[in-house]
């Protein structure tokens, strides 16, 4: 019997960055992954996070922890503290202000595919959706001006790079990869961060 279960859905780059963080520490084998409906969300994402939002971890018997940023520090308390989220003053506030923004990146992807696929034609806002736009792009412009070391050791890597991963991959899977082009650093980095971390390939979602 496994000790938690983790609310999410496949597509989910908030729920992937929980998976990627749960395999570098070692407890992917303590969850276990509940998909759910967050368009009408499902009573037992309801009665576990009124906000109807994921990810949301579950103890078993306990009450769930959320959002994403929330999920890694409980999994670095869980793994001793000090593995993804630095404890000397700098490189902890470096990465907790890589996860902000690679988070806020997320959000604004996001929040371009909700307008498209669940609003209807009608209702939509071209002006509003260039604004989510304009985010990710100053975010890409930020990172690629000066994006993390590659990565070659794995005990290295902090939640600043897990969200970065995570939020490349969700513009690889619904924008087609268009930031590659004009990003290459960042392509370059994505790429030594998946050849040292298995989870990335292993939480792609292929639907």
């Amino acid at each position: 019997m496994t000790e938690f279960t983790l609310l999410s859905s496949p597509p989910s780059p908030f729920g992937r960055k929980v998976k990627i963080a749960a395999s570098l520490l070692g407890l992917s084998d303590r969850i276990t992954v509940v998909a759910v409906e967050t368009v009408v969300p499902d009573a037992e994402l309801l009665a576990r996070n009124p906000l109807g939002k994921i990810p949301a971890l579950v103890p078993a018997g306990g009450a769930a922890l959320y959002d994403s940023r929330v999920i890694l520090e409980y999994l670095d308390h869980l793994a001793g503290g000090g593995r993804i989220i630095p404890t000397e003053t700098g490189p902890r506030f470096a990465a907790l202000t890589l996860q902000a923004l690679c988070d806020g990146l997320m959000d604004a992807a996001l929040l371009q595919v909700y307008e498209t696929r669940l609003r209807p034609e009608g209702e939509r806002s071209p002006g509003w959706s260039a604004r989510q736009a304009e985010k990710v792009r100053r975010a890409l412009a930020t990172l690629e001006a000066a994006p993390p070391t590659a990565v070659g050791d794995p005990a290295a890597i902090t939640v600043g790079e897990i969200a970065l991963s995570a939020a490349l991959g969700y513009l690889d899977l619904r924008f087609a990869g268009a930031w590659r082009a004009e990003h290459p650093a960042l392509a370059a980095w994505l790429e030594s961060f998946a050849a040292a971390v298995p989870a990335f390939e292993a939480t792609r979602f292929k639907g």
